[in-house]
């Protein structure tokens, strides 16, 4: 008896909708499970050259927390690429400014560098409030 091993193909994916609220919720904690599930690792047929992924929808950036006083300490860097154009801020004040960057940003560093990871990190959709346009696709709540 031979055994064939089934190899996943673009049309064969289901992908499914979640929704995970990020109140009071520890950044690092909730990044590298919406990374995991953008992957689409908790699924048996993934496949390392197909993005077998799903969508996430977070709710409530506005109200992520960081551990042991953090807030105070953690940067954000940039570059214009000009002479002196170093610019830096801090979580507090980025939180303030745009508080979905930080949710994007934790996940996307937590992706693989590879050519798919553009194209899963366009099927997250962060929204500072607890109010979504995403209700008709019917999201499954994530407990985290």
């Amino acid at each position: 008896m031979k055994y064939k091993t089934t190899w996943t193909k673009e049309s064969d994916i289901d992908r499914k909708w979640y929704l995970v609220d990020v109140k009071d919720q520890i950044l690092g904690r909730v990044a590298t499970k919406i990374a995991s599930l953008l992957i689409g690792k908790e699924k048996t047929e993934i496949v390392p050259n197909v993005d077998c992924g799903d969508y996430v929808v977070v709710i409530n950036s506005d109200n992520v927390k960081l551990t042991r006083g953090k807030e105070l300490k953690k940067m954000y860097y940039r570059h214009s690429g000009y002479p002196g154009g170093f610019k830096e801020t801090r979580f507090d004040q980025q939180l303030e400014k745009d508080s979905t960057k930080i949710i994007t940003d934790a996940v996307k560093n937590m992706l693989p560098q590879n050519k798919l990871k553009d194209v899963r990190i366009a099927r997250l959709i962060v929204y500072k409030g607890s109010e979504h346009k995403h209700s008709a696709q019917n999201p499954v709540t994530i407990k985290l």
